[in-house]
């Protein structure tokens, strides 16, 4: 399915974006390494990532379309919070 194959570059696109975030941060603060904030924001950005392939990957959903719209719901309020959390790492 399309929709999935979509679906999966969207979740790599902004989890990708928001360490991408994280790095220009670290690099602006004139950091060699990561700082332990951003490192957890890192954490928390492939924890996500694995949560919603989980999900994606269930095969017993009685409705696909509530089931993939759930996804991306869910992906839009993990990933902002996740660019609030890097917002404050600035």
């Amino acid at each position: 399915m399309a929709s999935i194959k979509n679906l999966k570059k969207d979740i790599n696109n902004v989890l990708g974006g928001i360490i991408e975030g994280v790095d220009i941060v670290e690099a602006a603060n004139g950091t060699a390494t990561y700082s332990k904030e951003g490192l957890a924001i890192i954490d928390e950005v492939f924890v996500t990532f694995d949560e919603l392939i989980a999900k994606i990957n269930k095969n017993d959903v009685e409705n696909k379309k509530a089931h993939f719209k759930e996804v991306r719901n869910d992906l839009e309020t993990k990933a902002t919070k996740l660019v609030e959390d890097l917002n404050n790492l600035a």
